[in-house]
């Protein structure tokens, strides 16, 4: 498969609105709807699905606390998906190409926002100068290097996408495509990995163990551990407020027995 001109294009837009739309609205910040996206404009919208899915992984509890760069896998979902497609070798063999893609993406940041000082301290003078319209315009142009600091490495990897990448798959060694393809598939480990360190996991070890032995054992589909989880997060916060609810209660009691006992060594006296 090739991929057109008008792909191109649409797919350099897209790259270049998805860190806009990061840092600003958030309709689309996430991997698994750029890879969505993606699909959709590549013919394929399963496959982008399917790295989309895969690169979420990789990002959940992961933020850019206090302006910290991150990895940007949302331009490696595009980048994965639009391989996926064209190669044929399977979306975890695209899912290892797009890993660098992301990783590279975080000195591309650091770029950006190197460049947006620029705006900012031209922006810091004309308010001062009591010029708004020229502060305004400064805070407009420095989207662009944001925008930019996407589209154009991705333009320039579908541009040479079609022969370059067909000439690197027929060149590599079967031993590293199978070794990039075990990479990807224990990549969205890490991701579930980071998450359980940042969560509660020794409160809830049991309602893990549940989860694990309903997916590993049971073969229970993904959404209907997902429905599982749900059904006992559910019950769990019925008991909170159970919990609370009979606390209250105690608490109201022992304000009114005080207060009767109060009331009783009052009328005695």
């Amino acid at each position: 498969m090739t991929i057109a001109w008008w792909q191109i294009l649409l797919l350099t837009c897209l790259a270049f609105w998805v860190i806009i739309d990061q840092l600003t609205v958030s309709i689309l910040n996430n991997p698994l709807a750029i890879g969505m996206v993606s699909g959709i404009i590549m013919g394929d919208m399963k496959t982008g699905l399917v790295v989309g899915s895969t690169l979420q992984l990789m990002v959940l509890g992961v933020s850019t606390y206090g302006g910290a760069s991150m990895p940007d896998f949302m331009t490696g979902a595009i980048v994965g998906t639009v391989y996926a497609v064209l190669s044929g070798k399977g979306t975890q063999f695209a899912i290892a190409l797009a890993v660098p893609v992301g990783l590279l993406m975080v000195q591309l940041d650091v770029l950006a926002r190197f460049i947006n000082t620029i705006f900012q301290h031209r922006m810091d003078k004309f308010i001062k100068e009591n010029n708004p319209d020229a502060a305004a315009r400064n805070a407009l142009w420095g989207t662009f290097s944001w925008g930019l600091s996407r589209a154009i490495p991705v333009f320039i990897l579908l541009i040479v996408g079609n022969n370059v990448v067909r000439m690197i798959l027929q060149v590599i060694p079967t031993w590293l495509t199978n070794g990039l393809k075990v990479s990807g598939g224990i990549l969205p480990v890490v991701g579930i990995a980071i998450l359980l360190r940042y969560l509660p996991t020794k409160r809830f070890i049991s309602y893990l163990a549940i989860g694990f032995i309903a997916a590993a054992y049971m073969k229970i589909p993904m959404l209907g551990v997902a429905l599982l989880g749900a059904a006992l997060a559910y019950i769990h916060y019925q008991r909170e407020v159970e919990k609370l609810n009979s606390a209250q209660t105690a608490t109201v009691n022992t304000t009114e027995s005080e207060e009767y006992e109060n009331d009783e060594g009052e009328y005695e006296n």
